[in-house]
C-alpha cells in the first residue's frame, strides 16, 4: 500500500504508521575510529568525515562514531581492538600500522579501512595492493619507502655532510624498512649511516645527546606513529642542539622543524572516509585496491634554517610546496 493511500485511513491505523516504519529502520552503522594518538592529534577527524559525507554519511544522523585513542602506548591497542569487535561495530578504522595490525589481528570479518606508512602487503595486512583479498584495504602511504629520499634531500641541504643518523622506533614495524630504506640511500651517497634507537619520552632525549656525541651532521626522524605524537619533544631539541633534521610530516615544520617529506595526511584522512563509506554501502574491501599516493609534499621552514646558520639551495626552495618564512 503506497503511503499517500495509507494516511487516509481513519483513526489509530494512521498513528500506527509511523510507529511500524520506525521498528523496520535498519540500525545505524557503527565505525570504530582507531587511531595511534589523541584527540589534540593534527590532523582531526574532519577530513575523515569529510570522505564519509561524500558518500553520503553524516555523523550523528545515519553513522555513529565511536572513537579509541591510544595516546601513542602500543600496548594498548589490543585490548582496544578486541573492544571494538567486541562492541560489533560495522567497521574498524584504523589510523597507523599498530593499530592496522592490531585490528586485523582482533577481527577476520569486520571490515577495516586502514593507512599505514609501510608496505601493507609485508605487514600481512593484505594480499596484494591490487586485489586485497580479505577484509582490509585502504592506503599504504609511503611513509618508510620515503626514508631514502630523506637522506637525499637532507643531503642536498647540508652538501657537506659526512655523516648522518637515522632515530627509530626498535618497537615499531616501521623501524626495519626504514633502516633498509636509509642504509641503500647512504650507500649510494657515500654518507655514513648511524642509527638512534627511542621508543620512549626519556629515550629520544637520550638519543639527542647521543647524536651531538657521534658528531653527525644531520638528522632524520623515521616515520613511526609513537614520534608522530611527540613532535614537539623532537623539534625543540633540534633547535637547542642545532641539529639539521628532516621529519615524515609537514605539521613537524609548522611546528619548526627544519625540513619535511611526506604525504598529505588530512587527504589521505579524507580518502579513508570514501572507502569506508563506500563499505558501508556494501562494496567488499577485498575487492578495493590499496591504494597509494602520487604526490608527496617538502615543507622548508626557512626561519629555522636561518637560525642554524645554513642556506637554503635554491633548486630545494623552487621545489618546495611551502616556505615558511
Amino acid at each position: 500500500m503506497k503511503r499517500r493511500e495509507f494516511i487516509t485511513l481513519a483513526g489509530g491505523a494512521a498513528v500506527a504508521w509511523p510507529l511500524a516504519a520506525r521498528a523496520q529502520l535498519p540500525a545505524m552503522p557503527v565505525i570504530g575510529y582507531f587511531h595511534f594518538a589523541t584527540p589534540a592529534y593534527t590532523p582531526t577527524a574532519a577530513p575523515f568525515l569529510q570522505g564519509l559525507k561524500e558518500t553520503g554519511y553524516i555523523a550523528g544522523q545515519n553513522v555513529a562514531i565511536e572513537y579509541r585513542w591510544a595516546e601513542g602506548q602500543y600496548d594498548r591497542l589490543p585490548a582496544m581492538a578486541a573492544e571494538l569487535v567486541g562492541r560489533k561495530v560495522d567497521l574498524i578504522a584504523a589510523f597507523g600500522p599498530p593499530p592496522a595490525k592490531a585490528a586485523k589481528t582482533a577481527t577476520s570479518t569486520i571490515p577495516i579501512v586502514f593507512e599505514v606508512g609501510n608496505d601493507a602487503v609485508e605487514a600481512g595486512l593484505v594480499a596484494s595492493l591490487a586485489r586485497p583479498g580479505g577484509n582490509a584495504t585502504g592506503l599504504s602511504i609511503l611513509f618508510t619507502q620515503l626514508t631514502g629520499k630523506r637522506l637525499e634531500l637532507l643531503c642536498e641541504l647540508i652538501p657537506q655532510a659526512r655523516t648522518i643518523a637515522l632515530l627509530v622506533n626498535p618497537k615499531s614495524p616501521t623501524a626495519e624498512p626504514s633502516i633498509r630504506g636509509a642504509q641503500e640511500a647512504a650507500r649510494a651517497k657515500g654518507v655514513q649511516l648511524s642509527i638512534l634507537n627511542a621508543s620512549t619520552e626519556s629515550e629520544i632525549d637520550a638519543a639527542f645527546a647521543t647524536f651531538v656525541n657521534l658528531r653527525a651532521d644531520g638528522l632524520i626522524i623515521a616515520a613511526d606513529p609513537f614520534f608522530d605524537t611527540r613532535r614537539q619533544q623532537l623539534v625543540a631539541p633540534a633547535a637547542r642542539y642545532r641539529v639539521p633534521t628532516i621529519y615524515f610530516e609537514r605539521e613537524f615544520s609548522a611546528a619548526g622543524g627544519l625540513i619535511s617529506y611526506g604525504t598529505s595526511l588530512p587527504a589521505v584522512y579524507r580518502q579513508m572516509g570514501v572507502y569506508a563509506g563506500r563499505i558501508l554501502k556494501g562494496e567488499n574491501p577485498a575487492n578495493l585496491p590499496v591504494e597509494q599516493p602520487t604526490k608527496f609534499e617538502m615543507i622548508i621552514n626557512l626561519k629555522t634554517a636561518e637560525a642554524l646558520g645554513l642556506t637554503v639551495p635554491p633548486k630545494l626552495l623552487f621545489t618546495a610546496d611551502e616556505v615558511i618564512e
